[in-house]
């Protein structure tokens, strides 16, 4: 194996259901090994990745969320982007020590890697408000040469209300691209689409399961691009990520902070915006889960006592029961909100709509204070996002204790013997295992 090309995709939201709907990645399966992938707690896309990229889980890496408060800058920062964040190695590191050359398309916390090639989104925001496409890209001019090959990359249909397949089939395009021209050894393949219709409609309506044909698609598009320029036999390993459920119920901490006096609320140009500086305390919401920063270390037994015995929130952690749940880290929020798997949270902190402030009918990943899946909608008669949560029908990030909140893992090679589950960190000794990480004599 060391010898072949291999590729490592990831695919958030696949499941060993959807084969039936996915004749190349069945037929690749029915070839190689499928297993269960149990992804560690929070199972949302950074940790995840990060797990897998490291062996590690989040309170020992650090990337505990898609993003976080940085307290030393009182502010937060979701989808942060820098590979210095993750703390200890990574796989890029155990590559490069080999010598064996490796490429990562539009893999979370990556700029700066040890990785050959890296290319992700980075667009260009001018003072006025406007945005130009780009993104970030190493080495230096990589992604000049792509796009003047390929367009840009169509960020318009990697997330938002346009999300589509069209992002999934550009970056199979890049990856085959750079394949031909530079050979990179091992190549990371970030798959998006299978989580839009999931969390549009839930991961079992026909929208999702058109979904997955569409993915595998793109994917057989791949297998025979790399047959086509002389990559006869490459190793092959998809990754799910996680699982989606569908979700009946939405849950608003930010509200119930405002409402005990805890989360800080200024008006200014008739809208209400959050002050996280100055609030005793307010959430992070990531999907299934969130983050409560409490600035006084007296009221967190008051905050978290809010939540506790509410329908539709499983755990109220704080201290040292954030280990059991891998999230004790000091970036981590010093209560930690987890949902029952039919529930998600909104980062709302407003009664009323017309007192939202005006990024929350846009598609702002950075000035939300938290994940907002409502973006994926589009009002026709405001021409804007809704504020409507309740639109929501999947979500994720809650632990995975049963199998519908299992993802699957595929490879064309056989996986561990009688392995019918592996965790997510189990990736990083898979791969190590393989001998693409192990020094050339």
């Amino acid at each position: 194996m060391p010898d072949q090309t291999m590729i490592f995709v990831s695919m958030p939201g696949l499941r060993r259901r959807d084969l039936q709907s996915m004749p190349r990645l069945s037929a690749l399966a029915a070839a190689g090994a499928v297993a269960d992938l149990v992804p560690t707690f929070p199972c949302v896309t950074s940790p995840v990745q990060a797990n897998m990229l490291t062996g590690r889980t989040p309170q020992e890496h650090g990337i505990i969320g898609n993003g976080f408060y940085h307290r030393d800058r009182r502010e937060v920062e979701l989808w942060v982007g820098r590979s210095g964040l993750i703390e200890g190695p990574m796989l890029w590191d155990r590559f490069a020590s080999a010598g064996v050359t490796s490429a990562a398309w539009m893999t979370q916390n990556i700029k700066d890697a040890a990785a050959d090639f890296i290319v992700t989104p980075e667009p260009i925001h001018h003072p006025d408000g406007r945005m130009d496409l780009w993104c970030y890209s190493k080495p230096d001019g990589l992604y000049q040469r792509l796009f003047n090959d390929l367009g840009h990359f169509p960020l318009m249909n990697y997330w938002g209300p346009m999300a589509n397949i069209k992002s999934t089939e550009w970056i199979v395009n890049a990856a085959m691209w750079l394949i031909q021209r530079e050979r990179p050894r091992v190549n990371y393949v970030y798959i998006p689409h299978l989580d839009y219709a999931a969390q549009k409609f839930g991961p079992n309506s026909p929208q999702a399961v058109a979904a997955c044909a569409e993915a595998d698609g793109q994917l057989g598009r791949l297998f025979d691009g790399l047959g086509s320029i002389g990559i006869a036999e490459p190793a092959i390993l998809v990754v799910g990520e996680y699982a989606l459920t569908d979700v009946s119920r939405v849950l608003y901490p930010n509200r119930v902070l405002r409402d005990a006096g805890f989360a800080r609320i200024d008006e200014r140009d008739g809208a209400e915006h959050l002050h996280v500086a100055e609030s005793v305390a307010f959430a992070v919401v990531d999907h299934q889960f969130a983050h409560v920063y409490v600035s006084k270390p007296e009221e967190i037994d008051a905050v978290a006592g809010l939540f506790e015995g509410v329908d539709g929130i499983a755990h109220v952690l704080t201290g040292r029961d954030r280990a059991a749940f891998h999230v004790d880290h000091p970036r981590s929020g010093e209560v930690v909100l987890i949902c029952e798997p039919d529930t998600w949270l909104a980062y709302y902190w407003w009664h009323d709509d017309a007192k939202a402030p005006l990024f929350a009918r846009t598609v702002d990943i950075h000035a939300k204070p938290g994940y907002d899946p409502v973006e994926l909608f589009f009002d026709p008669a405001t021409k804007a996002i809704p504020l409507n949560a309740a639109l929501v029908k999947g979500s994720h990030g809650a632990p995975a204790t049963q199998p519908e909140q299992f993802a699957a893992i595929i490879a064309n090679w056989s996986l561990p013997a009688n392995a019918s589950a592996l965790r997510d960190t189990d990736v990083y000794t898979l791969i190590a295992k393989s001998g693409y990480s192990e020094p050339r004599p």
